[in-house]
């Protein structure tokens, strides 16, 4: 797994990642936009929840994800749900692409942001479906999690 690294600002967050997906493994990758595209991310305004990553022509690009056209834009705005290259190193890509074909996992899109030097980032992960019974021990393990802050703290209050 890659160090947890310090964001700056969060654009988009995939949060039906978590619930559909176990994450195994974290990357960070760079993405290559054009200049409308980086204009309405500053204005915070993507969305990534149906996207995925995948291969292309041996690099990793990055499928479905919405950026809407930048309103200030004429006639050189850009495609909303366009393929977006991701920039990785190539023995990542490497290890990527042999979780996705031998243990048959996803690549999954987790969050968008901005770095400290203003590149847009895409924190990507490599995840493992769950099943619908996953899905609940998951939703019943949150539950007891909040009910028990829940008691702790009005047990503290008597």
């Amino acid at each position: 797994m890659s160090k947890e690294k310090p964001r700056f600002r969060d654009i988009a967050r995939n949060r039906r990642a978590f619930h559909d997906y176990f994450i195994e493994e974290r990357h960070e990758a760079g993405l290559v936009l054009t200049g409308t595209e980086v204009k309405s991310l500053r204005e915070g305004r993507a969305t990534i929840n149906e996207a995925h990553a995948g291969e292309m022509g041996g690099e990793l690009y990055l499928f479905n994800a919405y950026i809407p056209e930048f309103h200030g834009g004429n006639r050189f705005n850009h495609e909303t749900r366009r393929p977006r290259k991701l920039l990785l190193k190539r023995r990542e890509m490497a290890s990527l692409f042999g979780a996705v074909q031998r243990k048959g996992m996803t690549i999954v899109p987790l969050s968008l942001y901005f770095n400290k030097r203003g590149f847009a980032k895409c924190e990507l992960g490599v995840a493992r479906g769950k099943k619908e019974y996953d899905k609940r021990a998951t939703q019943k393990d949150r539950d007891w999690q909040r009910e028990k802050q829940r008691l702790l703290r009005h047990s503290t209050r008597d």
